[in-house]
């Protein structure tokens, strides 16, 4: 699901409790988002790839400001709760080696156990990965700092993501943006980094599945189409270059531009090393404060390791995306 949370708030701060928007979505959607209407008047944005999903589940969240919002600050803690990894590694495990042994002595290739027990491990590591990021907790700890005045706002935020299994995902995030009149033009850089155990001898070790589980959670959080990802593979790095402008051409019609660019490495095959290129233009026409129509066109292109595609039932490494649509919030 999408937020659901309570809170304080005094003269010293406001404390959230619940699901929330992590310290990474705030930092950039409050200082340096690739269009500021709403914070985005587009559905494209890769930014929120590097966002280690953006939303948190069981989280504490308190945020600080100067009386006049010059500075603005927050820090954060999630605590991990009923999601195990390592019991599915455990369930994974014996039901891959359950289904390569039982292969074998049907009379199939060592190929065909392969299949059959890699089948037999996703079919459990799927849900596990679906659960995460449909609202299971996991652990993380970070917090954000921001400056805006006079047209100009500066930003950074550091967040540290334990996954399922123990994997640790450092993420960090720096950026700013300059308003004058009608013009916005914004910059920022992300980078990821995973911090994986090596990759057990024996693939169908307890061991083994757990380095799965964790690295298909990252794999989630790093592909989608609306954040212009693409595989990750056995990578475990992943950096970001944004700039990008606006422009108000009436106080109803907003136009901006965006180019992005991406660059994975750590594949210790080298399949996954790889360059990626996103760019996206936008207008936004705003009927009313709530009602608001919207054009994008994007495009996206990969470069590289052969494992780095868009997905893996087309196997693409190019896309162009366009999108349309009226909104309106409730």
């Amino acid at each position: 699901f999408q937020l659901a949370y309570v809170g304080l708030q005094g003269p010293y701060g406001r404390l959230t409790m619940g699901r929330q928007w992590n310290v990474l979505f705030d930092v950039v959607t409050s200082t340096y988002a690739s269009f500021p209407y709403s914070p985005y008047m587009d559905a494209y944005k890769p930014e929120l790839g590097m966002a280690m999903g953006a939303r948190t589940s069981n989280m504490l969240k308190y945020l600080i400001a100067t009386p006049d919002r010059k500075w603005v600050g927050a820090v954060q803690y999630s605590f991990k709760e009923a999601n195990d990894g390592a019991a599915t590694a455990n369930q994974a495990s014996g039901a891959a080696q359950t289904a390569y042994m039982t292969t074998l002595m049907g009379g199939g290739t060592a190929a065909q156990a392969a299949k059959a027990a890699s089948d037999a491990a996703t079919a459990l590591i799927g849900p596990q990965t679906i659960g995460t990021l449909a609202g299971g907790a996991v652990r993380t700890v970070g917090g954000y700092l921001r400056y805006s005045a006079d047209g100009l706002s500066l930003g950074g935020g550091y967040l540290r993501t334990e996954l399922p299994t123990g994997t640790d995902v450092d993420a960090w995030t720096l950026g700013g943006s300059y308003r004058t009149g009608p013009w916005y033009f914004n910059a920022g850089y992300g980078l990821n980094k995973a911090k994986f155990a090596s990759t057990p001898a024996n693939p169908l070790s307890p061991a083994a599945m757990q380095l799965s589980i964790d690295r298909a959670l990252l794999n989630a959080y790093w592909s989608g189409q609306t954040n212009g990802g693409f595989q990750s593979g056995d990578a475990d790095k992943r950096q970001l270059f944004k700039v990008g402008f606006g422009y108000q051409i009436t106080p109803q019609l907003n136009l901006g531009m965006h180019y992005f660019r991406g660059k994975q490495t750590g594949s210790v095959s080298g399949n996954f090393n790889s360059t990626a290129n996103f760019v996206v233009a936008a207008a936004d026409y705003a009927f009313s404060k709530r009602t608001d129509a919207y054009l994008a066109i994007d495009r996206t292109s990969i470069s590289g390791g052969q494992g780095a595609v868009l997905d893996n039932t087309s196997g693409a490494r190019s896309r162009t995306g366009f999108t349309v649509g009226l909104r309106h919030r409730f």
